[in-house]
Formats: structure tokens, C-alpha cells, sequence
């Protein structure tokens, strides 16, 4: 096997491992929290953004502006989400996180962080550098490809 054979192996094995282990705990995030998936994904995407219309959730998510608002409403009674007039065009709903959404979005990071930080400390501080030095080659790589898109 050449060696572009085998970086592929290896790179292949642990994407679906992370993705594995991420999804896992993506599954039980939202059920421990009442979710749903298009629920957190629209939470994740407030949580990046800070406000968006509501129209532009629908859009993302690829559902109906009825769902869409649907969905919302849901979020807006549980207290993660507000919803308000654009002062600059009142048929326009802006989307924000309220205080609670941001804190739940922010202990799903957190579970995240807490698994990488248990997975670098499995490794001795040689291999960790090596890792880093491969890690950061192999992300400008990819941005270079994504760049020419």
C-alpha cells in the first residue's frame, strides 16, 4: 500500500470514528435536552451568527416557513429563542438566543472540549506535537482545495 493509500486509510478510520463518537453525543444532547435535530441545528446556527431572519433559518434548513415558524414558536416557549420586529422593516422576524439557549448551546461545546481534552491527554507529549505539526499541514491543505471552489 503507498502512502497516499495509507493517509487515506488512516484519515478515513478516524473521521468515521469522530463522527462516530460525535454523533453519538450530538443524539444524546438532544434527547437529554427535548430536542430536535432541526431545533439544535437552528440553535447552533444562532449561536455562530448572533441574530438571522427567521425566513433565513427556513432557508438553511431547507423547510417551510410554515415549519419554520412552527419550530420557532416551540423554541420561543421554551425560553431559548426570541423573536422581534427588524426596526428596519417590520415584516421581517429577527431570531436571537436568549440567555438560556446560548448556556445550553454552551455545555454542548463544553461535552465536546471535555472528550478532546480526555483524548489529548491519552497521548505523551511527543506524539501530541507531532499530531499538532500534522494536523495543522493537513488544514491548510484542505483550505487550499476548499479555496478553489
Amino acid at each position: 500500500m503507498s502512502v497516499n493509500q495509507q493517509l487515506s486509510a488512516a484519515l478515513r478510520e478516524w473521521a468515521e470514528l469522530f463522527m462516530r463518537r460525535s454523533m453519538r453525543d450530538f443524539i444524546h444532547f438532544i434527547k437529554a435536552n427535548g430536542l430536535s435535530t432541526t431545533q439544535l441545528n437552528t440553535l447552533m446556527r444562532l449561536y455562530h451568527h448572533d441574530s438571522c431572519p427567521m425566513s433565513d433559518i427556513g432557508d438553511h434548513l431547507g423547510i417551510t416557513n410554515a415549519a419554520t415558524s412552527q419550530m420557532v414558536q416551540r423554541l420561543v416557549e421554551q425560553g431559548l429563542l426570541a423573536r422581534a420586529e427588524d426596526p428596519t422593516d417590520r415584516r421581517v422576524k429577527q431570531l436571537t438566543l436568549t440567555a438560556e439557549g446560548r448556556a445550553l448551546i454552551d455545555r454542548a461545546i463544553e461535552a465536546r472540549r471535555l472528550w478532546l481534552e480526555d483524548l489529548t491527554s491519552a497521548l505523551p507529549p511527543d506524539q501530541q506535537a507531532n499530531i499538532i505539526t500534522a494536523l495543522v499541514d493537513l488544514t491548510h491543505a484542505a483550505r487550499k482545495l476548499d479555496s478553489s471552489l
